[in-house]
């Protein structure tokens, strides 16, 4: 466990798609700081098992709940849902995100017999998508090409990774920087304004290519800052 920086001390942070992978990892880290944590899920029963479990694994302060509640409760919201559905997702909760950071960590790929690949979306990327549909709430996109394998696994004591987030609210992104530092290993690396995770979530399809010619679970690092 880390000390917390002033910006998150206090702070619950609610992971939404929190059973699947990607949440599952990015959940357990955070837990595993000393942040508290509640996963969300269109199922409250499937969240509150993964939460006990996690709990189980790395401690800490893990609960599961249903996305609506999840949302509710969470100062930082990350979502973490598959592609299909992620609008109709954040339509249906976005009252529940009023006034709120709202983490978006979608890569909007698709996958065929010669891997994976980007999708077109109309907004420009999946965090554009989640600004344009959560007007009172700000997005920042981060932690889209960290590997969830490498989040998940206990023998894996530091991530060895940047993470770019990018967003229009500086102190918005500063705060998402710090909630990366907090996995140990991990920086978070300002990239840019939200317009630009169009970039970062496509790259994601490189390192998956990356990864099934290398048997690996790759990363990124910015050099020289």
């Amino acid at each position: 466990m880390t000390d917390l920086p002033t910006s998150l001390n206090g702070k619950t942070i609610a992971v939404l798609g929190g059973t699947g992978p990607q949440g599952r990892g990015l959940a357990g880290r955070f837990a595993a700081a000393g942040l508290r944590v509640v996963i969300g899920s269109r199922s409250a029963e499937r969240a509150a098992t993964t939460a006990t479990a996690l709990r189980d694994a790395v401690g800490g302060d893990l609960t599961g709940s249903d996305n609506v509640g999840a949302a509710e409760a969470g100062d930082i919201v990350v979502i973490a849902v598959p592609w299909d559905g992620h609008g109709e997702l954040l339509k249906e909760l976005a009252p529940s995100l009023r006034g709120k950071v709202v983490v978006d960590c979608v890569n909007p790929l698709g996958f065929d017999k010669q891997g994976a690949y980007v999708l077109h979306v109309e907004e420009g990327s999946a965090a554009q998508q989640a600004q344009s549909i959560l007007t009172e709430s700000t997005v920042v996109g981060a932690f889209h090409n960290v590997s969830a394998v490498t989040l998940e696994d206990p023998e894996v004591a530091s991530v060895d990774t940047d993470v770019l987030v990018v967003g229009d609210v500086r102190e918005a992104t500063d705060v998402i920087q710090e909630l990366a530092a907090t996995i140990p290993g991990v920086r978070g690396v300002y990239g840019g304004r939200l317009r630009n995770a169009r970039q970062v979530e496509a790259l994601t399809a490189n390192l998956i290519s990356v990864n099934r010619r290398y048997k690996a679970h790759a990363g990124i690092r910015v050099t020289d800052i």
